[in-house]
């Protein structure tokens, strides 16, 4: 091994956390990965991790050698990206994290049109039922809803995007439409259960007022296409992001309520660490996707939906 493998595979085998899950990512046998080990220890004359059949932990010389390990990695890749950053064509891997819905129904069609521009690129997409962080360096993008509260990261928006409330016709047709926030106390309101966030608060503002309402309902998910079906099927009102819920608004089987009052918004961005600002790959999809959602925005005439 020479000494920049041996970087890699040891903060590989504490990552994954144990020699079995270092032996399938590396496509090795465990006695492998374990032999593998073993040699790094003995070159080193320490030993770096304690280990039984089913964990592991680092000992303080692994600590000490794995603090070095990432130092020097990140490095590295920071290096080749400052190297790399004039390529006409991007290459290399690139890690993409957005949510469950709108990851299958927007971000992975165009990946597969972007990889047929930059054939060069290996995208892995991770969806997840909430955007991850990007501190552990696990992404090379994460694309959320809002900005992000961690001044560390640079956000760059896609797109903007609307919350809308919204209810089937036969909702409306035995519970007639509210005129002001505090009707919905009177309503069955479908509630999205999402993040760390106090859930069933929504806030709506008019001019310079603000009203926040807590609302109640028989139904709760933490699933948002879960809660759009309930809405659909006409049990209640539902607050939903505008490209969730655009094409519905148009064929009528959702109608908007309150639409006086505006919602937080949820414009979209692109979240990636400030070390990957000279990344040819990063910048190249973002810019892709940020003209991707422009042409979408202008071709949607219809109503107000845009997407």
């Amino acid at each position: 091994m020479n000494t920049l493998s041996e970087l890699e595979f040891f903060a590989l085998v504490v990552k994954v956390g144990s020699l079995a899950a270092a032996a399938r990512e590396l496509d090795l046998t465990p006695p492998a990965v374990s032999k593998r080990l073993a040699q790094l220890e003995e070159r080193l004359g320490v030993r770096l991790l304690n280990r039984t059949t089913r964990r592991i932990s680092v000992t303080n010389e692994g600590e000490v050698y794995l603090s070095h390990a990432r130092r020097i990695l990140v490095e590295i890749e920071e290096m080749e990206q400052i190297v790399t950053s004039s390529r006409a064509a991007p290459k290399g891997l690139l890690r993409v994290n957005t949510t469950l819905g709108f990851g299958r129904s927007y971000i992975a069609p165009r990946i597969s049109t972007f990889l047929r521009q930059y054939p060069e690129v290996e995208v892995q997409l991770m969806l997840t039922d909430r955007p991850q962080n990007l501190g552990e360096g696990e992404f090379d993008v994460v694309i959320r809803f809002g900005e992000p509260p961690d001044a560390r990261v640079i956000a760059r928006k896609i797109a903007p995007n609307r919350r809308f409330l919204c209810a089937a016709p036969r909702y409306l047709a035995h519970c007639p439409a509210p005129t002001e926030p505090e009707d919905l106390y009177r309503h069955n309101c479908i509630v999205l259960r999402q993040n760390d966030a106090a859930y069933g608060i929504w806030r709506f503002t008019r001019g310079s007022d603000t009203t926040t309402v807590k609302v109640h309902g028989n139904l709760s998910s933490n699933d948002g296409e879960v809660t759009l079906i309930w809405a659909l099927e006409g049990h209640g009102i539902l607050m939903r992001a505008e490209w969730d819920i655009a094409k519905y608004l148009r064929s009528g089987r959702l109608v908007r309520v309150l639409e006086d009052y505006e919602l937080p918004q949820a414009d979209i961005y692109a979240l990636y660490p400030e070390r990957h600002y000279l990344s040819a790959k990063v910048k190249v999809f973002i810019d892709f996707l940020v003209a991707q959602f422009a042409e979408q925005l202008e071709s949607a005439t219809q109503g107000d939906a845009r997407w």
